[in-house]
């Protein structure tokens, strides 16, 4: 099963015929560029390519009006002048002959990729279609949008596939008002955009993109809005939303499918978002979107107005979809004030619907917006100082992004295992290497010789296949591996392997150690290791580069562990190692420590080595490679609520923390202390 990339050329017909500054970004060249760019990074080759069909009208009508469809349908045989005429009849729409057909092909192209990735012919996947169709409604164009292209899929995978929780993430930088009036009575659907409002200012301009707007009827808490306030958003604020917001709910939710309405005028340089995300961050989204619904993500392109800022997003999130480590994010991980105070408000207006977010201390009162002016603003003119600033940050990013691509390159291997004893127990996915390297012996010996538990010849053996399976990591030639060690040995062994990684040449190493595992005594704290252990009877952190939690007796206690304190954690150290340790009674159950390895590879750009004890199941060595292989961890199984000790010994620990680690802080400032 791979990643299915769907288009067809035809989608490039439709453009503007007439003088309108505010249509002309929605051009062809937003998907040659895309596509371009996939085949010179080698991703197009690596792809199930489809060749998207036209939607046919009966499932046109899943979603929009018969009068609608045959409205757009008589636009084929339309001159300029009078495609002109009509298309003023709605906000922000071109017409042109070939409009029908390319939007039947936009629509067709999402509802193949759901077929394909439902039936089980992909994995996951992708559709470059144009025109976009999160703004469009049952009976209206709307926002360059004709055919609600995501919206007609979600109601196809219901009535076709019989799903009955979809989730719908929508990163665009506009509100997609069109898929939440469909959906917003709908409890079967979860729909999450984020979006520039700027208080209601920003266009679509609608009292009904804030946070308070959460769904009627039985859809109550099944629309999420989470409104930037700000421009300049970045990698942290988004990160931050999915950690905070989007994934304590979706992880409740439990999705069948995921969809994303993929906009990537969120992107820095693009001029409609003025944001200053950069393209690797969609690689680090679209992994976190991958532990959901066993990976099945489907993907469909909406906006993106800067050329090569689009074109490299996409390339990040198909290298996610592909599997590919996520390369390094850049910039200080801290959320803007602005940002975090947007992060509260949905919290505070979701609460009440979603246990996961209960409780959540002291809430802002959710205010009435600002009254929204008419009309939609445009995009700061090429001259404007602000956008030439933006222009000048979008391409060093850029920059930065290709000199990463050369500094990271993909290592040969995904993921190498080490066993001390052949496991015909074990189901490895083919690409997995089966290590039989070992570190030589007199080396090995001296770096045992402080252990008294690592003389016995089975333990050092075991360490030489560790240590010589670190040294791959870090030379580049492996990403991830997994190495079984004997339990009386595991504690030695892991402090050899930090202090090996640190020596030779780890930067920043994150070890998240979960049972009986305690940290070495001698290790100091220079800041260059962060010690994570899971599984003490009490929540301490004596210093901030040593903190112990207990291991959570509920499902949605370990997911609050994980979203609230591990991940954050993790993506404000910026480790380039993590190394994931499994002792003795470390008391995880297989699909929980699955979702912990899946999710640490993000932080670590997929450096994370596993040590697991030789007692553990072939089916717990089988299911922790194949997630460092970029394969969905298995479902947790049924939600169920934290204790409340847990809770509240996570919230303490957080405070305790979140003077150092700013991805832990969900509440903001006071108004008008903007961090950021």
């Amino acid at each position: 099963m791979g990643t299915a990339l769907v288009s067809h050329e035809d989608m490039t017909a439709t453009r503007l015929l007439w003088d309108d500054p505010e249509c002309e970004i929605e051009c062809p060249e937003r998907l040659t560029t895309a596509l371009e760019r996939l085949q010179q990074h080698g991703l197009e080759q690596r792809c199930l390519r489809l060749v998207a069909r036209e939607a046919l009208e009966e499932e046109l009508s899943l979603v929009h009006s018969p009068e609608y469809v045959a409205l757009l349908r008589g636009t084929q045989a339309l001159g300029t002048r009078e495609l002109q005429a009509l298309s003023k009849q709605f906000d922000a729409v071109y017409l042109h002959p070939s409009t029908f057909h390319c939007a039947r092909l936009a629509a067709g192209a999402a509802l193949q990729l759901v077929d394909a990735v439902l039936t089980g012919a992909v994995r996951n996947g992708l559709a470059l279609v144009r025109p976009p169709g999160h703004h469009s409604q049952r009976a209206t164009a709307n926002g360059f949008c004709i055919f609600n292209n995501v919206a007609i899929a979600a109601k196809h995978a219901q009535q076709k596939h019989g799903l009955r929780r979809i989730l719908i993430v929508d990163w665009d930088v506009h509100h997609g008002q069109g898929i939440q009036y469909i959906f917003e009575d709908d409890p079967s659907v979860l729909y999450f955009s984020w979006h520039r409002y700027e208080h209601g200012h920003f266009w679509p301009c609608l009292r009904e993109s804030d946070a308070d707007a959460v769904g009627r009827g039985r859809g109550l808490g099944f629309t999420v809005n989470l409104p930037w306030n700000q421009v300049g958003m970045g990698n942290a604020d988004y990160v931050a939303a999915f950690l905070h917001v989007l994934l304590p709910l979706a992880f409740e939710f439990d999705p069948e499918l995921v969809l994303v309405s993929a906009g990537f005028d969120s992107a820095i340089g693009d001029p409609e978002g003025q944001m200053l995300a950069t393209p690797e961050c969609f690689s680090h989204l679209t992994q976190l979107l991958q532990v959901l619904a066993g990976g099945r993500v489907c993907a469909v392109l909406e906006g993106g107005y800067h050329l090569e800022s689009l074109s490299q997003s996409v390339c990040m999130m198909v290298r996610a979809l592909l599997g590919d480590p996520a390369l390094p994010l850049s910039g200080p991980m801290e959320p803007h004030g602005s940002a975090l105070e947007s992060l509260q408000r949905v919290r505070a207006a979701q609460a009440p619907h979603w246990v996961s977010l209960q409780p959540q201390g002291a809430a802002p009162v959710l205010s009435p917006g600002t009254p929204c002016p008419e009309g939609r603003p445009s995009p700061l003119p090429p001259g404007e100082p602000e956008f030439k600033a933006a222009g000048t940050q979008a391409a060093a990013a850029l920059s930065s992004l290709l000199d990463q691509l050369r500094l990271h390159p993909t290592p040969p291997v995904r993921v190498a295992v080490a066993l001390t004893a052949p496991d015909t127990g074990l189901a490895l996915p083919p690409d997995v290497l089966c290590e039989e390297g070992s570190l030589p012996q007199e080396e090995t010996q001296a770096w045992a010789r402080p252990h008294e538990a690592l003389a016995q010849d089975e333990a050092l053996a075991a360490l030489g296949k560790v240590l010589y399976l670190l040294d791959r990591i870090l030379d580049g030639q492996v990403s991830s591996g997994m190495v079984a060690t004997p339990v009386p040995a595991a504690a030695a062994t892991l402090d050899v392997a930090v202090r090996y990684g640190l020596s030779h040449g780890a930067q920043r190493l994150l070890c998240v150690a979960v049972g009986q595992l305690d940290r070495p005594p001698d290790l100091t704290d220079d800041g260059r290791d962060l010690w994570l252990h899971i599984g003490g009877e009490e929540a301490t952190a004596p210093s901030m580069f040593r903190v112990c939690v207990p291991l959570p007796v509920t499902t949605g206690g370990f997911l609050r562990c994980v979203l609230a304190l591990v991940l954050p954690l993790a993506y404000s150290f910026q480790p380039d190692l993590v190394l994931v340790a499994l002792g003795p009674a470390h008391g995880l159950r297989d699909p929980q420590a699955a979702l912990l390895a899946a999710m640490l590879r993000g932080p670590a750009s997929g450096r994370v080595f596993a040590l697991v004890d030789e007692e553990s199941t072939p089916q717990l060595a089988t299911v922790l490679a194949r997630v460092l292989n970029g394969e969905a961890p298995p479902s947790l199984g049924p939600f169920s609520m934290a204790a409340p000790e847990d809770t509240q010994a996570l919230m303490d620990l957080r405070a305790r923390l979140e003077p150092r680690w700013k991805m832990l802080r969900v509440a903001g400032e006071a108004a008008g202390s903007d961090s950021g």
